[in-house]
């Protein structure tokens, strides 16, 4: 069986799209592996997943050949191997800058450990704040980053600041290495082309709830 083993390696060559496919169709999974499910059919995966058979058969016939014609995908090993093409067959040390309402919010979910997502370290640049703990995590001077990142290996950063500090944060990632960055302030930055980034507009997601509302009627 082939080991995929580099998520960012995939991502340069998959849509985003099929990307966010699979994801689901792994929580899916999980929910089916925890039920005792054997097998699963294309169909039902499209049916959970709000998309078509088709549409699964080709998601995930990118990454090679998986079922069988009439018994459909085996649970537990179309888990693991989506498990693996996602890279999370291993531990990702995850940073977070900001110390606000979302960055708090962010280093006490649980979610991101089950998956494999270690918050190592949260920073901020407030005196008042430096120094307290959350979670078990003390918040760090934004001044350490880059030299913590020389022995701490941090793989993701969480960018959770206002607008106006979010492109100094992303160039302090980049210096001290960080390859993967995650944006929740509300402004594009402006990184290397060998960083992977991902921005989450809140406001772009409830105008596009908003927008679906107004126009179920029509």
């Amino acid at each position: 069986m082939k080991n995929f083993t580099s998520p960012l390696f995939h991502l340069k060559r998959v849509p985003d799209s099929t990307v966010r496919r699979l994801s689901l169709y792994l929580g899916f999974l999980e929910e089916l592996e925890q039920r005792g499910e054997a097998t699963v059919s294309s169909d039902v995966l499209a049916r959970l997943g709000g998309t078509t058979s088709a549409q699964v058969r080709k998601d995930l016939s990118i990454f090679g050949s998986f079922g069988k014609r009439g018994l459909g995908y085996f649970v537990p090993e179309l888990t693991v191997r989506l498990r693996d093409i996602l890279g999370l067959g291993r531990d990702w040390h995850v940073v977070i800058v900001g110390a606000g309402k979302i960055g708090l919010a962010l280093a006490q979910y649980p979610g991101f450990r089950e998956k494999g997502f270690q918050v190592s370290a949260l920073y901020d640049a407030s005196p008042a704040k430096v120094g307290t703990t959350v979670n078990s995590i003390q918040i760090r001077d934004i001044k350490r980053l880059a030299s913590d990142a020389c022995t701490e290996h941090f793989d993701i950063g969480v960018i959770a600041v206002p607008a106006e500090g979010a492109q100094s944060v992303a160039d302090t990632m980049v210096a001290a290495g960080i390859k993967a960055i995650m944006n929740f302030a509300p402004v594009q930055i402006a990184v290397p082309t060998d960083i992977v980034t991902r921005t989450v507009n809140m406001g772009l997601e409830f105008e596009a709830l908003s927008f679906a509302l107004a126009n179920l009627s029509k």
